[in-house]
């Protein structure tokens, strides 16, 4: 066994470093033993710099981030960890990590982590997806849902009559993706499509699109988030407005019902009015779940155009953890989810739930620990009975909940439904998310 053994090692440390994976093993006591040649080029270390010493002597970052420690004192494996830290040099890296125990005769000796670079691809990906240099159109935005087919005929009816369009949803629901479709939506065409995030309270921003507009005509102005601007600068955006209202194609989006922010003072009412003529209501993600997998699919079908991504398929498991996770961050959050994803793919063929990133995991995790269905609130004699504060606390927010939802978050609808007062319902709501 020896002389087989003695006749494999040379094999056994080629193997180590023409491999295309980083190689680092630790003893116990968390010293270097195997340090190969790709984790030298990962890492930018010489050999001499990490063997014999601990790796927290070495690399920069708290016990608790490191997945080789992690591993050492639990003696379970920590697969498809993303992480990024900072070499002794000051230079920050981001790998995929494997880590793994060693185990001899039933001993915990070691561990041992193989680790991919990711952090040319992380720079190059890890971007809002927004297709890329396609043009956005409306025949290209996901809407297997009623919701988002509605969305899209009211869209290619605002195209048609050319008015001022107000776009109302929560952060993150495409509203910018929608303005650009209904910009590429008209015919005839305009020059430009040019957003203005109107996230500034300074005067100058104001005035420097006012002098912008002097040299604009024929195009498509997308105005974002104009309820973050001030009462004043709001009054002043629409005096400039008016006096270019025939040169251009104004679009304007708000985060919430525009009632509320006009009644909260957060959104001028004149300001609303000129854009109110034709406004679209942009679903939450969490009341179109049809629309997810097609937009999962259309993502990994467009990644293997570019990148040559091998993912066909996705498991169940992760198609039920997407459909019944709530995305409070809506389809932004599910765009950077799948950037993450993408930015741990080789040649892996089917999406699987290992493969989603530990903060995702835990998360739905969180979730299906916390959501409530009709169900919990029956009492039978197998169940444990709540206080009932408790139980009244949950099953009104339960309630609540499901008021909103059928009503699309509107909240004079649900509030009128619910006979109680819009500023009673938002109250409680957000008492309830505290």
């Amino acid at each position: 066994m020896t002389n087989t053994m003695d006749n494999l090692l040379p094999f056994y440390k080629f193997a180590t470093e023409q491999v295309t994976v980083g190689i680092h093993a630790v003893d116990i006591l968390g010293k270097t033993i195997i340090y190969n040649e790709k984790m030298k080029e990962i890492e930018g270390l010489n050999s001499v710099d990490v063997v014999d010493r601990s790796i927290l002597e070495v690399f920069q970052f708290e016990q608790q981030e490191s997945t080789l420690l992690k591993v050492l004192h639990s003696g379970k494996p920590v697969l498809r960890v993303k992480q990024t830290y900072w070499n002794r040099n000051g230079q920050e890296i981001t790998t995929i990590n494997d880590t793994y125990p060693v185990f001899e005769q039933g001993n915990l000796i070691g561990a041992i982590e193989f680790s991919r670079d990711i952090t040319t691809l992380e720079r190059l990906i890890f971007q809002p997806l927004k297709r890329n240099s396609e043009a956005i159109t409306l025949s290209t935005i996901a809407a297997e849902s009623q919701l988002m087919k509605e969305v899209k005929e009211r869209s290619l009816k605002a195209a048609h009559v050319r008015m001022p369009v107000l776009l109302i949803g929560e952060a993150g629901t495409g509203k910018d993706l929608i303005a650009e479709a209904i910009h590429n939506q008209l015919s005839p065409t305009n020059e430009q499509f040019i957003n203005l995030p109107c996230h500034s309270s300074d005067d100058h921003f104001i005035n420097k699109f006012e002098q912008e507009l002097l040299h604009l005509s024929n195009c498509t102005i997308f105005c974002e988030r104009i309820d973050l601007l001030s009462i004043d600068l709001q009054n002043k955006l629409l005096q400039i407005l008016m006096e270019n209202r025939d040169q251009n194609l104004y679009i304007a989006s708000i985060g919430q019902d525009p009632i509320d922010l006009v009644y909260q003072n957060q959104l001028s009412k004149e300001l609303y009015y000129y854009f109110a003529t034709m406004t679209i209501n942009i679903p939450p993600l969490r009341y179109r779940t049809d629309d997810i997998l097609p937009i999962i699919h259309d993502y990994f079908h467009r990644y293997l155009n570019r990148y040559g991504s091998t993912i066909q398929e996705v498991e169940d498991e992760v198609i039920q953890a997407f459909l019944t996770y709530e995305w409070p961050g809506n389809l932004k959050e599910l765009e950077l989810l799948l950037d993450e994803i993408s930015s741990m793919i080789t040649t892996e063929s089917i999406l699987k739930f290992d493969m989603l990133p530990l903060h995702f995991k835990l998360k739905v995790q969180d979730f299906n620990e916390t959501s409530k269905k009709a169900e919990d609130f029956v009492i039978s004699p197998d169940k444990e009975l709540l206080p009932l504060d408790e139980y009244l606390r949950e099953a009104e927010f339960y309630y609540l909940q499901k008021a909103m939802e059928k009503y699309d978050s509107n909240i004079t609808k649900a509030a009128e439904a619910l006979g109680m007062s819009r500023q009673n319902l938002q109250y409680r709501l957000r008492k309830m998310k505290k």
